[in-house]
């Protein structure tokens, strides 16, 4: 290779982000809320892997789907011949690892997921290729209970979220004869329809008609609006699982549409289905999707199960963080140590790890490219941090064997300097900034 030659960058894979250090403090905001939400509602955290292998999706989700003929990530493995795929969604693993490991057999479970999605379509605004997903899935539970339930635990994460622009979509698919029927009648009315309907209608007539119902085509509105309504085919036990849901979250406050057109893209849903959707993403407005699927666990070679559940998307979730003011930083560190000659250096990684020790967390201030090593700079670097506290150690403070503490954010002493003993640096810190944070924890006003 010349060696005028420009070595070519390598760029990230189209619709794949990277989170940057800046960003990260929003997304471990939202996943430590909503692991402590999913707690509180006894959830229990299970990992499933990210590649599994293809018929599993093929079979939950449907051969037909949008998801199986054109959006999954697969492959053969090139070792074994094995038909592989990264995962599109978080349902199908999750029971897929119930059934293998026998969760059921000593009762319910009430499970939770996290991690990335694979899927390849087009990207945009909070829909990417790789993309985040939290997700829950209750296995074991029959009555509308349930389900309420985990609409509530979406309604809580909300509001601890501060995500007000928030509304909740509920409808019933009833079960599979019940939905048979429909179909047959819906089939023939989009048959006497079909001048109306577009290229994507007319290559779903057959296959999956259900999905026609959530056209955003708008020259579809109307012959949609006057399609035949699922709910009018729903015998007494499917209506009665559908008002007792309505029930408990009328008793509770919960606000909801029932939206009849309201299906899901995967062939497993049955009875209820719900989505939270917002109007500030665009077209795309659904943050959280979910409902019943009772028949998922026998497909896939179980005993019978009773199961409900939902996913949210991470990204969509931030973009309303930010919509709604959420700073995307937090402080780097509670405090900041500056140095100035190898005495004062060696003195500050014995206080870093004091400070680390007490449950403090410290940036240490270490030679850089960019950066020269004057007090000046490394105090701009310490402002940048958005540590509490400054200790700075030069040749003076280590003659007096004590290391300077300087205020850094205090609305009342900004700027302020104490000589500290170096014995007594560790307290005096932790006084300050988790005495502090105690007090501001006791003023906190929770709303549940």
């Amino acid at each position: 290779m010349s060696e005028n030659k420009k070595t070519e960058k390598i760029v990230a894979v189209k619709g794949m982000n990277d989170i940057l250090p800046a960003e990260a403090p929003l997304w471990e905001l939202f996943e430590n809320t909503v692991q402590s939400v999913l707690k509180s509602y006894g959830f229990q955290q299970i990992r499933t892997p990210i590649v599994e292998q293809t018929p599993l999706f093929a079979r939950a989700i449907g051969a037909v789907t949008d998801i199986v003929e054109k959006e999954m990530y697969s492959f053969t493995d090139s070792m074994n011949g094995d038909q592989l795929t990264l995962r599109p969604e978080g349902t199908a693993g999750v029971v897929r690892a119930v059934i293998e490991h026998s969760l059921a057999y000593e009762g319910p479970k009430r499970l939770w997921y996290a991690g990335p999605m694979f899927r390849h379509e087009r990207p945009q605004r909070g829909r990417y290729r790789q993309f985040h997903q939290f997700g829950a899935e209750a296995i074991g539970f029959t009555g509308p209970d349930i389900d309420a339930e985990l609409i509530m635990l979406c309604q809580r994460l909300w509001d601890d979220l501060g995500l007000e622009n928030i509304r909740l979509e509920l409808n019933s698919i009833g079960d599979a004869d019940e939905r048979n029927k429909h179909r047959v009648d819906l089939i023939a009315y989009l048959e006497q329809h079909i001048d109306i309907l577009d290229a994507e209608a007319q290559r779903r007539m057959y296959t999956n008609p259900l999905r026609i119902l959530d056209t955003k085509n708008p020259a579809m509105q109307a012959m949609v609006n006057a399609a035949p309504k699922l709910l009018d085919y729903l015998g007494p036990d499917s209506l009665a699982h559908f008002e007792g849901v309505q029930k408990i979250l009328k008793h509770n406050n919960i606000p909801y549409t029932v939206n009849p057109r309201l299906v899901r893209g995967m062939d497993y849903y049955n009875r209820t289905v719900f989505e939270w959707v917002t109007d500030q993403l665009g077209a795309q407005g659904t943050v959280c999707a979910g409902g019943r699927y009772d028949p998922l666990v026998e497909m896939f070679g179980g005993k019978p199960t009773p199961a409900c559940g939902f996913g949210m998307g991470v990204e969509r979730l931030i973009e309303l963080m930010k919509a709604a003011g959420e700073p995307a930083t937090q402080n780097q560190c509670d405090v900041y140590l500056v140095h100035q000659g190898e005495a004062a250096q060696l003195q500050s990684f014995v206080l870093a790890e004091r400070l680390r020790d007490a449950g403090l967390d410290v940036v240490l201030h270490c030679a850089s490219a960019n950066a020269g090593g004057s007090f000046k700079s490394q105090m701009k670097r310490a402002d940048a941090s958005g540590a509490a506290f400054a200790i700075i150690l030069g040749d003076d403070e280590m003659h007096q064997n004590v290391a300077m503490i300087k205020t850094m954010r205090a609305d009342d002493g900004e700027g302020k300097q104490t000589p500290v003993p170096f014995d007594e640096v560790v307290d005096h810190l932790v006084d300050q900034i988790i005495g502090a944070a105690e007090h501001e924890h006791e003023h906190i006003h929770y709303h549940h």
